[in-house]
């Protein structure tokens, strides 16, 4: 078992009459990384910088989030009711290290404990129309370092499925093996995971490899994502061209993905610098 799904109070997506969902992704950059602004923040802080930002030109329906800590799951999804009026739920999923030990976020700055570095799906709307359904699928990951996973909310009465991850990274210490045999293995066990017969996938996080035509990052990440391009539209793709603006000190490493053809519109904030990585905005249609 590769860690627990920690769902917190119900609530999800808006009327199922709304021909649109909004989606947005954000590696938050708040467990481990001592360089970045979040770094320590406690629940508090972190609901209000993370919930504050993504309300800020209206309130997606979808928040898929990366570097994120389970402590403060619930104190964000509290704030996201109280500020937008809607009910709102979060599935957040653990990373644990390679002897099953969680994988902690540093204590906040008041040394207090933040439970685990995670991804995590957060969905607003009425619970009792929606009935929404969340799952973790574990991803194939190097013995060596932290255990990868897939956190996917299937909304029947919305006939949409949205899954969130974060990939490994190619460091030394993570798919550190020529190739990106991990990751590539990683993508295709996405794929597999996000179809759901009769529902609008989207799919995406960080993703930690760079899209095929960027002419950066290494030759072997740009080959596995590949895959995502033939059967999914990217939010940021410039017609057939596979790239997009980057998202994190010059690269494109963060992703959203939809059924070919329902992307109305996609933005990636640059001007948001809470964390190294910038957040991705698309509009689906449905």
């Amino acid at each position: 078992m590769v860690g627990p799904v920690l769902l917190l109070v119900a609530g999800l997506l808006a009327a199922p009459a709304r021909a649109e969902l909004s989606v947005m992704t954000w590696n938050v950059c708040a467990g481990t990384n001592a360089a970045c602004p979040l770094y320590r923040a406690g629940a508090l802080e972190l609901a209000q910088s993370i919930g504050g930002y993504a309300i800020k030109n209206g309130p997606p329906d979808v928040i898929f989030l990366q570097e994120f800590c389970t402590g403060a799951a619930g104190t964000l999804e509290l704030w996201l009711e109280q500020r937008t009026g809607r009910a709102w739920t979060i599935g957040s999923w653990g990373l644990t290290s390679h002897d099953g030990t969680p994988y902690a976020c540093h204590p906040d700055r008041l040394g207090r404990p933040r439970g685990a570095q995670s991804i995590a799906v957060a969905v607003a709307g009425d619970p009792a129309e929606d009935g929404a359904a969340f799952e973790v699928h574990p991803l194939p990951a190097p013995p060596w370092y932290v255990k990868r996973a897939v956190l996917c909310a299937t909304v029947p009465a919305r006939k949409v499925r949205a899954c969130g991850t974060h990939l490994s990274s190619g460091r030394a210490d993570d798919d550190r093996q020529p190739g990106a045999p991990y990751r590539t293995r990683q993508i295709r066990r996405l794929l597999e995971i996000a179809a759901e017969p009769g529902h609008r996938t989207i799919l995406g996080g960080d993703l930690n490899v760079a899209p095929p035509d960027s002419g950066y990052g290494a030759a072997a990440g740009r080959r596995a994502v590949a895959p995502l391009y033939r059967a999914y539209q990217e939010c940021d793709q410039r017609g057939a061209r596979r790239t997009g603006r980057w998202t994190r000190e010059g690269k494109k490493l963060d992703y959203l993905f939809a059924p070919k053809g329902t992307v109305r519109s996609c933005r990636v904030a640059r001007d948001v610098t809470l964390s190294d990585h910038k957040p991705v905005h698309v509009k689906v249609a449905l």
